[in-house]
């Protein structure tokens, strides 16, 4: 016989199926899988993949730890500080010698007001504007008349309220002290006025 010089067709195989495993081989190989360790070479070349951690420096014993500093705290703007106006010196009263001089004409008496038969109201803007004038020109001694009064007149009221008037501190910055006047001048009727010297 010739032999043909065709190559022999080769028929495909059928595919082969997936074989399954029973129940007792997995249990099997999972238990086996359990038991198998991986090579070191393996385990070492996952070790070296890892980032290494950077050391952290250690402060030296020798320089201080300085930490950073917190943010400050506003502080509260302080108040200013209220600036105490001088404190007027007291009433001094003329003195015995001075009062002698003015009741002999020694000491001039520079200007007179009298109050008589004013309100109360209209005497005391009257004694403020004299005094003020009485300042403010340089004047040393002034008298001002009350009057006696009568019981109930309003010149009475003025005899005991411009001495508590004078006292007052409005009054203070034009008034040294006062006294009551010599008869020659009013008496008890009337006051001698120390200016106070006004200063530019």
């Amino acid at each position: 016989m010739k032999r043909s010089s065709r190559p022999p067709v080769l028929e495909p195989r059928p595919p082969q199926r997936r074989r399954v495993l029973s129940e007792e081989e997995r249990e099997l190989w999972d238990l086996v899988a359990k038991q198998v360790k991986p090579l070191k070479k393996l385990r070492a070349a996952k070790v070296a993949t890892k980032p290494q951690a950077v050391p952290r420096a250690e402060p030296s014993s020798a320089a201080p730890v300085t930490r950073p500093a917190s943010s400050p705290r506003p502080i509260a703007a302080a108040p200013a500080p209220r600036v105490a106006k001088p404190a007027m010196p007291p009433l001094a009263p003329l003195g015995k010698r001075e009062r002698t001089k003015l009741s002999r004409g020694r000491s001039e008496i520079e200007a007179r007001l009298d109050l008589h038969g004013m309100t109360q109201m209209r005497a005391h803007r009257a004694l403020t504007g004299f005094l003020h004038r009485a300042h403010h020109d340089g004047m040393t001694f002034v008298l001002v008349i009350t009057g006696k009064g009568r019981s109930g007149g309003d010149s009475g009221v003025l005899r005991r309220q411009v001495p508590e008037w004078l006292s007052l501190p409005e009054f203070r910055t034009f008034v040294v002290g006062f006294e009551e006047a010599a008869i020659g001048h009013g008496g008890e009727g009337a006051l001698y006025v120390r200016i106070r010297r006004a200063r530019f």
